[in-house]
C-alpha cells in the first residue's frame, strides 16, 4: 500500500506576525502549491531525499544557485524530526504503534523563503502519512501544536502557530492565541470561516526577497520580551485588525477589509526594518489601486483588488519587478 498525503501554503490575511504573541490571526491555505509525502512499507525505515537535498552539482555556479534558492538545509531533516516527535507523542499518549517499517519521501512546489510556510507544510503532510500507516488520529489543534514542536524545540527555528492552525484545518482559519486559551485547552482558540466571504485576493511573491523567518523575527522578539511599548501596542493592534476583519468577514462585508489589511502593513512598517525590495512591491501594488501586505515574514504579499482591470494594473506593475502575481485557490476545485 503506498499513501501519499498533501498539504498546502498559507497566506497570513491579517494579524500577523501578533501569532507569536498571543495574538490573533486570519490565514487561509493556497492550493496553487503544495507540499506531499509519499510513504510505502519497506524493509528497513528509509527518508529519501528530494531534489533540494541533493549534494551532486553540475558545477560551482549550479551550487551557488542552489544554496540561494534553497539555503543549506533541505527536507530531510524535517521529515526525519517530524517522525522523531510523532513517536514521541503516540509514547506519550499510549497510542500503540505496530512494528512494519516504512519509507518516505517528499516533494514541494512551494516557493521558498517567501513568507508561505513550506516548510511547515511538508511537516504537515509527513504526519498525515504517518497517521495513515500507524491508523492514528491526532485532532487538528493537537496536530498544529505537534508540527510547531518540530520546527521550535527539534530543529530551533522561531515559528508562530498561525501556519500550522491554518495547515491542520486548510481553508480560512481565524485563530485567537490568548493566553487563556491554552491553560484552559492547551491550544488558541479556532473559528473555521466561510472562504466566500472573501472579496477578490491576489497574491504576489518574489524569490529574490526571500528572507529567513529565523533571522526576521529575532529582533522584534527580543524587543517584545524586554517589553517595549511600541512593540507591546504593535501587536495588540495586529491582534484588534485581526477581530475587525474576522466580523467584517462573518457579516458579508469582505469587501470592506482592504483597509485594514493596509494599516497591518503600515504598522509593520513603523517597527520592523524593510528591504528596499520587499518595500517597492508593496507600492507597486498599491499604486495600482490594491491594498497589500506581507503573507508572512517578507518576500511574499496579499491584498483585495477591485475587478478585472485592477488585476491587470496589478500584473503590469509587478511583472517588471520580478514579481509573479497569482489568484490563490482556497478550496478544492470540482472538475
Amino acid at each position: 500500500m503506498v499513501i501519499q498525503t498533501t498539504s498546502y501554503p498559507r497566506a497570513g490575511l491579517i494579524g500577523n506576525p501578533s501569532d507569536g504573541y498571543h495574538g490573533k490571526t486570519i490565514s487561509f491555505i493556497v492550493r496553487n502549491f503544495s507540499a506531499s509525502v509519499t510513504l510505502w512499507q519497506s524493509p528497513e525505515l528509509e527518508i529519501q531525499p528530494a531534489r533540494r537535498d541533493e549534494m551532486a552539482f553540475g558545477s560551482l555556479d549550479d551550487l551557488v544557485q542552489d544554496t540561494r534558492r534553497f539555503g543549506y538545509y533541505g527536507g530531510l531533516r524535517l521529515l526525519k524530526a517530524s517522525v522523531k516527535r510523532f513517536h514521541e507523542h503516540c509514547t506519550q499518549n499510549a497510542l500503540p504503534l505496530h512494528d512494519r517499517n516504512f519509507t518516505i519521501r517528499y516533494r514541494s512546489d512551494i516557493p521558498p523563503h517567501v513568507g508561505m510556510a513550506g516548510s511547515s507544510a511538508i511537516i504537515t503532510a509527513c504526519f498525515r502519512a504517518l497517521m495513515k500507516f500507524y491508523e492514528v488520529r491526532i485532532a487538528n489543534p493537537v496536530l498544529a501544536n505537534l508540527v510547531l514542536s518540530v520546527e521550535t524545540e527539534e530543529l530551533h527555528i522561531p515559528a508562530g502557530l498561525q501556519d500550522r492552525v491554518v495547515q491542520a484545518y486548510e481553508g480560512l482559519v481565524f485563530m485567537d492565541f490568548a493566553q487563556q486559551h491554552f491553560e484552559e485547552m492547551g491550544h488558541g482558540a479556532y473559528e473555521e470561516l466561510e472562504p466566500s466571504s472573501l472579496p477578490p485576493l491576489y497574491i504576489a511573491y518574489s524569490p529574490q526577497l526571500s528572507e529567513n523567518t529565523e533571522i526576521f523575527h529575532n529582533d522584534i522578539q527580543g524587543r517584545f520580551a524586554r517589553g517595549e511599548p511600541d512593540i507591546i501596542d504593535a501587536m495588540e493592534e495586529w491582534a484588534g485588525l485581526a477581530q475587525q476583519c474576522r466580523d467584517l468577514l462573518s457579516q458579508d462585508k469582505g469587501l470592506e477589509i482592504g483597509p485594514l489589511l493596509n494599516r497591518n502593513f503600515d504598522l509593520r512598517k513603523s517597527v520592523y526594518h524593510l528591504s528596499q525590495g520587499n518595500l517597492a512591491m508593496i507600492e507597486a501594488a498599491r499604486a495600482a489601486g490594491a491594498s497589500a501586505k506581507f503573507t508572512g515574514s517578507g518576500g511574499a504579499i496579499v491584498g483585495v483588488y477591485d475587478g478585472e482591470k485592477m488585476f491587470e494594473r496589478i500584473l503590469s506593475k509587478l511583472t517588471p519587478l520580478g514579481v509573479k502575481v497569482l489568484k490563490p485557490i482556497i478550496t478544492p476545485q470540482e472538475f
